[in-house]
């Protein structure tokens, strides 16, 4: 039976579309927001997202909109998945619309670009008498959950009542929800695992196997939770769904856009072709910038994010990245 309830998902592209159908299967009416015109109409028209999700036939519980005021109108839980570099303006877009009481989530990964600020922090300086809001990440591929495979992920709220009326909203239809308090942790485990995806991919993109890959992902692990924790996260979310998951899962598999960003650049192909073949944001490229700077900031030892900085931003060869790793002095694993 439909539930009277309207929820808001906030952008139309291939994460948003499947969070959408995800709460469509769980009965509410859900509104997608997308900027472009000629998009939102195939969508309602074709019952798909043919630019982001072909072949994925979308629920009749889903209207898409290009106008945030009728996107917003009525809703119970607003999510917005925008890519990160947006996630200002979009708020300062929805902020009209809603309330102070509005229950707010997102599923974006990423740090604001030149500032390194974390999206609650945005969000608390947009919007500071905002009482319920939360992040939800984890090791998630779009096209899967589209398809209904079984995933999990983290919850985190500003309080244990919002994860849990964040949490209850996605929760179900294959879709497991844990809760948590941890905010910080949770942003910066889906942030960091960007830039050790790029360099996964950059190890297989030069054949270097799965020694290699697998080391990367371990040591990867210790430079997030170095990172994380001076920033505020708690260990143990690292080395949970939203950071060895998510990790685990980008840096394995090429579904994950950072992922092939690397494999492309290894193979001897330049940032821009690259980029302009996978056609979508590839978070990893400002966030790496940003982790550079936060570690700098902090004096933190990252050699992995901070050669993959130099890779994007220095010109430095990934072979040469790969032996600058190598050559690094002797010293004990727990360091």
């Amino acid at each position: 039976m439909l539930n009277n309830e309207s929820v808001s998902v906030i952008g139309a592209g291939s994460w948003g579309t499947a969070l959408a159908q995800q709460l469509a299967g769980r009965q509410y009416k859900v509104k997608l927001w997308g900027r472009n015109n000629a998009h939102i109409a195939d969508i309602n028209k074709s019952h798909c997202n043919t630019r982001y999700l072909p072949g994925i036939a979308l629920s009749a519980n889903i209207t898409a909109y290009d106008s945030i005021a009728d996107a917003l109108n009525n809703s119970k839980f607003v999510l917005l998945v925008v890519p990160s570099s947006a996630f200002r303006d979009i708020l300062r877009q929805i902020k009209p619309y809603c309330n102070d009481n509005t229950l707010l989530a997102w599923a974006c990964k990423g740090l604001e670009q030149d500032s390194a600020k974390r999206l609650h922090q945005i969000l608390l300086e947009e919007w500071p008498s905002i009482k319920r809001y939360g992040v939800a990440s984890g090791p998630t591929f779009a096209l899967e959950l589209a398809k209904g495979l079984p995933t999990a992920i983290t919850v985190a709220g500003n309080t244990d009542e919002a994860s849990q009326n964040i949490a209850a909203f996605l929760h179900g239809d294959r879709l497991r929800c844990y809760t948590s308090s941890d905010v910080a942790g949770v942003e910066l485990g889906g942030a960091i695992k960007n830039a050790l995806a790029i360099a996964a991919g950059i190890a297989d993109g030069l054949n270097l196997g799965a020694n290699t890959r697998a080391a990367l992902i371990t040591r990867g692990l210790n430079e997030m939770v170095k990172l994380g924790t001076a920033l505020g996260g708690q260990t143990h979310t690292f080395y949970g769904l939203a950071g060895l998951g998510d990790l685990i899962l980008t840096c394995t598999d090429d579904q994950s856009r950072n992922r092939r960003l690397g494999l492309a650049l290894g193979r001897g192909q330049s940032l821009s072709s690259a980029l302009a073949e996978i056609k979508q944001v590839v978070e990893g490229v400002n966030t790496t910038r940003e982790l550079y700077q936060l570690a700098q900031q902090h004096d933190i030892e990252m050699p992995i994010c901070h050669n993959v900085y130099r890779v994007l931003y220095e010109d430095l060869s990934p072979t040469d990245a790969v032996y600058d790793l190598l050559e690094r002095e002797l010293k004990a694993e727990g360091d």
